[in-house]
């Protein structure tokens, strides 16, 4: 009931303005029966969030589930909107930032690498084995990433009037297929795959 009634607030109101006594007026017990249960107020944010980040685990999973069988890179959407929604809901970004609270900022990001990058590399690493992803995966994740908890804090979809979940689906294309298409490729065809430099490459080096 306190983790219930404190996630409530915290994600209303924001953690930095909730305390000990606005919860306890919140649950109409004493602020001692509140410490009897947790040691102070960062102890209980992360009950807060272990409850959280365990709905996520639970909807990411559902969004796997579901998107089996699927072509690659509808299950890397699906997964990537899902994770979006989630992470945006429980406002992960600005609680990683952790407010000057390096601890807090820690276990957040310990908690995402876990419940959600760690499946995006398994996810990436597949697909790579597959041939589907000429890319290497680690580099495909670190751009998802950073386009993924970029976009829960931007103001882009305001000012572009889409959706933060339509703006996703278009940086995942990116990232998957690519920005730039052939001349007089149409929107049906088969994306074309990236071209990677070797160390061949590399090597040949452009004289003045």
């Amino acid at each position: 009931m306190i983790v219930e009634a404190a996630g409530r607030l915290f994600f209303g109101s924001g953690f930095a303005r909730v305390n000990m006594d606005d919860l306890a007026r919140e649950l109409g017990m004493s602020k001692k029966t509140i410490y009897r249960h947790f040691p102070d107020k960062r102890n209980l944010l992360a009950a807060v969030l272990d409850r959280q980040f365990a709905a996520v685990e639970r909807t990411l999973a559902a969004a796997t589930e579901d998107a089996e069988g699927q072509p690659f890179g509808v299950r890397v959407q699906r997964f990537l909107i899902a994770a979006g929604s989630e992470l945006g809901r429980i406002g992960a970004p600005q609680l990683a930032t952790g407010r000057g609270d390096t601890m807090l900022r820690r276990y957040v990001e310990q908690r995402v690498d876990a419940v959600v990058y760690q499946r995006l590399d398994d996810l990436f690493q597949e697909g790579h084995q597959q041939g589907l992803l000429p890319a290497p995966p680690e580099l495909l994740s670190e751009i998802t990433r950073g386009a993924l908890e970029r976009l829960l804090v931007s103001e882009l979809p305001r000012d572009l009037d889409w959706t933060a979940a339509d703006l996703l689906r278009a940086a995942v294309d990116t990232v998957l297929y690519g920005a730039i298409r052939p001349t007089g490729q149409g929107n049906d065809d088969e994306p074309p795959r990236a071209v990677i430099p070797t160390a061949r490459d590399d090597e040949q080096e452009v004289g003045p």
